[in-house]
């Protein structure tokens, strides 16, 4: 839970308008611009201030924050996404 809370801060720390409160629309429309409706592993690892290895490792263990993340995944073939904007929600941006 804490590491969620990181997250929700360095995330919402971007996306602050002038009247010192964060705007969960920008947020989310930033991270769309940035990686487009699917992110990718690496993406999401970067985003989170991870290793993807170390995220992977973490993806296999079970919690809220964890099934949250998983609840966006999208497996095609072998390649393993993940949708922005179920990531935005997950995190809370949205």
């Amino acid at each position: 839970m804490a590491a969620l809370r990181a997250v929700e801060m360095r995330t919402s720390r971007h996306f602050v308008e002038k009247s010192g409160e964060a705007d969960p629309v920008v947020a989310e429309n930033s991270l769309l611009k940035r990686y487009g409706p699917l992110m990718n592993l690496a993406d999401l690892a970067s985003m989170l201030d991870r290793s993807p290895d170390g995220l992977r490792v973490t993806l296999r263990s079970s919690g809220e924050w964890v099934d949250k993340i998983n609840g966006a995944r999208l497996q095609l073939g072998r390649r393993v996404y993940f949708r922005t904007a179920e990531i935005a929600e997950a995190l809370g941006i949205r």
